[in-house]
């Protein structure tokens, strides 16, 4: 719980400050192509080969041209610079034979080992850090808890950042170039990748500027105008893309989803902040206050929970995992109101903690419902506790769906779980990042060894999450949003 007033104001000035360095491999993205991020609009040939790659690789020369409409020699060139920016990479031992005679097919792939993206999840109890390759893979993730303060949350992330990516880039990446002491002065030996670092990407709930790098207001954490990209832009020295997690979470769909997500999507969210966002061909609508996809408000029916602004039902009372912790404490199903409880009984199919959760995605459904008939979307993707845990559980949002939609005779063609599993938070964050390498592949600058600076965060790492197998990327453990 936060420990400070509620919509308390950050004070201009107070962010991490720079007490010490760790050297990381840096290939920084533009900063106009930053701003400037839409997945699903690629910005020329380039971005057209780069995401045949990823849509389909891996695939020989003559299928990038088949996918793309580029002409041989095109696609050559196209092939030879992403390759030389460490963006796709050639499998040799996967050629085969030419259907004619000439020089065998060498295939080519997304290159998934010389760059990442950061990603820093604020949520109520805790941050979430986490390396996300170029497929939107998680290779690496740690949680930290926070104590809710806007000036010390900010400055721990300053703190932990640099020793994160640090110790995953030598520890989990195999490919990499010697760097003997790293440039730290250290002597202490670094195997880092031959890209390195694209960016940072911070994502959290509530009313999100992401053009100026502001949490506006997050309501459960009690903060209102809160800068997070200049202070940690200041202590990295690296990009930093600031987003709402329900628009973040619509972009990683749309760069790595079903593709159906491209032509229309609603991403609905219900975590400790419920919300929403609405993507037409690719675009995330954002609003003239950053306010598109507010769904807090919305009546869900046959809902009774008393909202704090007065009304009945508001989707953000009656959804809220506050509300559900507080039941799964009052009916004996965890000790305490601990979201990773939650989440760890649920994964573990105990009975009652999944009885509990199946009532909450009944009234999911009915949101859902609602939105599906305002939209008329290709796809909703619902992203929440338990169907992050048990994505089967999605047919009881489907149900709902079937019972209260007019527009839908097929919801479980239409609602969907999270592509992410549970390490939908951090693709969340990297989201930004890895969406404006895909736009615009040129913007990757050279490699360069940079220091980040860094104070050491006093506990050590933090809880380290081990990656396993999912339907989109490679997830960890996903709680507390």
């Amino acid at each position: 719980m936060p420990t400070h007033s509620p919509a308390r104001p950050f004070v201009a000035g107070q962010h991490p400050p720079d007490l010490g360095r760790r050297a990381v491999r840096v290939t920084a993205v533009d900063a106009t192509a930053l701003a400037e991020a839409d997945p699903a609009r690629p910005g020329g040939s380039a971005a057209a080969v780069l995401r045949a790659a990823l849509d389909h690789g891996p695939l020989a020369r003559a299928a990038i041209g088949q996918w793309t409409g580029l002409s041989p020699a095109a696609v050559s060139r196209q092939t030879a610079d992403l390759i030389s920016l460490g963006l796709l990479r050639e499998l040799p031992d996967a050629q085969r034979a030419a259907p004619r005679a000439g020089r065998p097919h060498v295939p080519v792939d997304v290159d998934t080992a010389s760059h990442l993206a950061c990603g820093v999840h604020i949520a109520v109890p805790m941050l979430t850090f986490g390396l996300v390759d170029l497929r939107g893979r998680v290779v690496a993730q740690e949680e930290v808890d926070h104590d809710g303060d806007p000036a010390r949350v900010l400055a721990l992330i300053g703190r932990h950042l640099p020793d994160f990516v640090h110790r995953h880039q030598r520890a989990q990446l195999s490919l990499g170039r010697h760097l003997g002491d790293g440039g730290d002065g250290g002597g202490r030996d670094a195997t880092l990748p031959e890209g390195g670092l694209l960016g940072v990407g911070v994502v959290s709930g509530g009313l999100v500027d992401a053009r100026g790098g502001i949490i506006l207001e997050h309501a459960p954490l009690g903060w209102r105008d809160v800068p997070v990209a200049a202070p940690l832009r200041a202590a990295t020295g690296l990009p930093v893309h600031v987003e709402g997690h329900a628009r973040a979470l619509a972009q990683a769909e749309i760069l790595f989803g079903d593709p159906r997500a491209r032509r229309g999507l609603v991403h609905l969210f219900a975590g400790h902040v419920v919300d929403a966002a609405i993507a037409l061909e690719g675009t995330v609508l954002r609003g003239q206050r950053s306010a598109a996809g507010g769904v807090a408000h919305l009546r869900i029916p046959g809902a009774t929970e008393q909202c704090a602004c007065g009304g009945t039902g508001c989707a953000q009372a009656t959804l809220s995992e506050g509300v559900w912790l507080a039941r799964a404490v009052a009916e004996g199903v965890i000790p305490r109101p601990d979201i990773r409880l939650l989440a760890a009984a649920v994964a573990a199919r105990e009975p009652a903690a999944v009885a509990l959760l199946r009532a909450r995605l009944r009234l999911v459904g009915r949101l859902a419902a609602l939105l599906i008939d305002m939209i008329d979307p290709e796809v909703l993707v619902v992203t929440e506790l338990a169907t992050l845990q048990l994505p089967e559980l999605i047919t009881e949002v489907q149900a709902e769906v079937a019972a209260h939609s007019r527009a839908r005779s097929a919801p479980e063609r239409v609602v969907r779980p999270s592509s992410f599993g549970p390490g939908v938070l951090a693709v969340a964050a990297a989201a930004g990042i890895l969406a404006a390498v895909h736009r615009s592949p040129r913007s990757v600058r050279a490699p360069l060894a940079r220091t980040l600076p860094a104070q050491g965060t006093g506990a050590g790492p933090g809880r380290a999450i081990a990656p396993r197998p999912s339907r989109g990327a490679l997830p960890a453990t996903a709680a507390g949003r």
